[in-house]
């Protein structure tokens, strides 16, 4: 874009621009409206909501770097060097343009098509809602070659609209806020977890700049990437052996939407749900009709061009055969997207779904026609999951036929529950006889029910469905959860709310619970996503000093423990297994609902879980001893 043409529609944003479609009243009496939650989603929110002003002006071509830190003070600053809000006077409400975005609801240049073509937010409700649900904020705007700050206390204007001075270089706006403890159930701010969306939004964003500082505990991160999506399948591919060296890419622009997607198939991979769909940079989790519109695409092409160059013999293909091993990102953007649901979890809108099937048509047969090495690779695994398929159909029939997958002829190590009402029963998954055993006899017999396994079961990403049904462990598994599998997967129908997977607090116990986590992601992962899987806590140590004695879960708490009690005349009895504990340990530390610590299994980023699979099941043995170490002990929400 000529620099002329940019000082032009910058100067066609100004406050005229700002369109306001309604007042703050509803927000603070129901945040959970406009956020979503109050609980610590809630409070990443408002974070994305101010970061997504900045990536709006990075759409237009105006901003290049965005900087967020969490303060000292438990504040968040997000700052970026666009064309700062507009700070003249609205020639309608007769306040700055400033005071109208941070006030009003549903207020911005993106109610405008001339200022924003597209844009991300919550249905637009914006920064007035973090403005709304925030102690305080305070918001610096330079543009004009001067900078001004206004402050506001719970939504209300607290400061006029003041000059503060002049700046040499980009102007911009910096955004400071200070969550509402009156609103938010936590107000402690998770680096993780905005670290990982920071690096997602770099990579939709090809050569934008997003910085992330954590002044608690003085860390850093910075994304940029050229590549854009081709790196961000790069990335969760790592690791990994692909089937052809570069990713595939696809751009185009259909009827003012831009369509870009990045492909790569990997050669040892037999998972079919790799796809991760985004419009205008939001992960659209429940897909939506950009989801559909690429399948489609996808299928529709593989299958005519196996069909002509004679893959097609003797071969039944299925969608499903043409995605596995499959990594992609969708990423769509459109000028008025239509999301369902208050947190946009799916795409609606009905014309995107023929305008990506289109481009993906067009775009792949071009690719497959100019590349046809590649080609050839992706037709030999279509045509092996087709067979390797039909194969797992005649070994489903037979375990069917046998009744090991079904609900009604349970495994015969299972220990049921007397409770048949599954909200309240329990069923622990026991690592190994001895501390199934245990488990057995300090358990409440009333709702908790014992499945001990014996061993590590198989790696299932990297099998097939026909040799994981030939593994004992994970058909008892399945009959004693009662969901059926795969296309009879009937989440609804578990005998189970609550999945405890109870391993011994060491290395080896570990891994098994990692691999059952794999197999419940790839196979059971609604059961994930409905809050039904948990892992236990076992204690490590048990401190004694004369009448007084005490469990501790790791190593920092008996460090603190010791240090209350002083040294002298304390035992401590490291517990190496669960079976070392005899039954009523077992109950009081681990089991009891009074006085067990369980850490919920959930799933908030599904690329970033794939990638931690692959760390912990790859061959590279020291990033997986590194994250064993230091995940072992903890005891509060685990993300996988």
């Amino acid at each position: 874009m000529e620099e002329d043409s940019v000082l032009d529609k910058a100067n066609l944003y100004d406050s005229d621009k700002i369109k306001v479609l309604e007042g703050l009243s509803a927000v603070r009496k129901r945040p959970s409206m406009y956020i979503g939650s109050t609980d610590e989603k809630g409070l990443h929110h408002l974070v994305y909501e101010v970061v997504d002003n900045s990536i709006d002006e990075a759409m237009e071509g105006y901003c290049h770097k965005i900087d967020v830190t969490i303060n000292s003070d438990g504040s968040v600053t997000v700052r970026d060097d666009g064309r700062g809000i507009p700070v003249s006077i609205h020639p309608k409400y007769q306040r700055s343009g400033v005071e109208i975005v941070m006030t009003k609801l549903h207020a911005g240049g993106k109610f405008d098509r001339k200022s924003y073509k597209v844009s991300g937010g919550l249905h637009g409700v914006g920064v007035s809602v973090v403005n709304a649900l925030s102690e305080w904020l305070v918001v610096k705007v330079r543009r004009g070659g001067k900078i001004y700050s206004q402050r506001y206390e719970r939504g209300a204007v607290k400061t006029e609209l003041e000059e503060e001075g002049e700046y040499e270089g980009n102007g911009g706006t910096e955004t400071t806020f200070m969550p509402d403890s009156e609103i938010f159930e936590t107000l402690d701010f998770e680096y993780r977890r905005l670290k990982e969306r920071m690096r997602e939004l770099a990579f939709l964003n090809k050569g934008l700049r997003i910085s992330i500082t954590d002044k608690r505990s003085e860390v850093s991160d910075e994304f940029h990437y050229e590549g854009g999506i081709i790196e961000y399948v790069e990335y969760i591919n790592e690791g990994k052996e692909p089937l052809h060296p570069d990713p595939i890419y696809i751009k185009d622009r259909m009827d003012g939407v831009h369509v870009e997607l990045a492909m790569q198939f990997l050669a040892h991979s037999y998972s079919t749900n790799n796809v991760y769909p985004f419009a205008n940079n939001i992960h659209t989790v429940e897909g939506g009709t950009h989801l559909t519109g690429f399948r489609a695409g996808l299928t529709t092409t593989l299958k005519k061009y196996a069909d002509d160059n004679d893959y097609a013999k003797d071969v039944d293909f299925s969608a499903d055969d043409f995605r596995e091993g499959l990594t992609a990102i969708v990423n769509v953007k459109l000028p008025e997207p239509q999301f369902e649901g208050q947190t946009k979890m799916k795409l609606g809108n009905s014309e995107i779904r023929g305008i990506v099937q289109s481009v993906v048509g067009n775009k792949l047969r071009t690719f497959l026609e100019e590349h046809p090495k590649t080609a050839e690779l992706i037709m030999e695994k279509a045509i092996m999951a087709a067979k390797a398929r039909a194969a797992a159909r005649k070994a489903k029939e037979l375990t069917r036929r046998k009744g090991i997958l079904g609900s009604i002829d349970l495994p015969g190590k299972l220990a049921d529950c007397s409770n048949p009402d599954p909200k309240v029963s329990e069923l622990y998954i026991v690592e190994g006889d001895s501390a199934g055993g245990s488990a057995k006899q300090g358990r409440d017999r009333a709702f908790q029910a014992i499945l001990p396994l014996r061993g590590k079961i198989i790696n299932v990403e990297k099998a097939r469905v026909d040799k994981m049904l030939d593994n004992k462990e994970i058909r008892a598994m399945i009959s004693a959860l009662g969901t059926g599998f795969d296309e009879d997967f009937k989440p609804e129908e578990s005998r189970y709310h609550k999945i405890i997977i109870m391993t011994d607090a060491d290395v080896d116990g570990a891994h098994i619970r990692t691999l059952l986590f794999t197999f419940f992601y790839r196979y059971m992962k609604e059961l994930i996503d409905l809050g039904y899987l948990y892992m236990a806590q076992p204690p490590l140590y048990k401190l004694k000093r004369g009448r007084k004695e005490q469990y501790v879960y790791n190593e920092r708490e008996r460090r603190e423990v010791l240090e209350e009690w002083g040294n002298r005349g304390v035992s401590i009895q490291r517990y190496k297994g669960l079976g070392e504990m005899n039954p009523t340990e077992l109950w009081e530390t681990t089991m009891n609902p009074e006085h067990r610590l369980l850490a919920r299994v959930t799933i908030e980023d599904a690329e970033e879980a794939d990638r931690l699979f692959d760390i912990l099941m790859g061959k590279d043995v020291e990033p997986r001893r590194a994250f064993i170490e230091e995940n072992t002990h903890r005891a509060t929400d685990i993300d996988i």
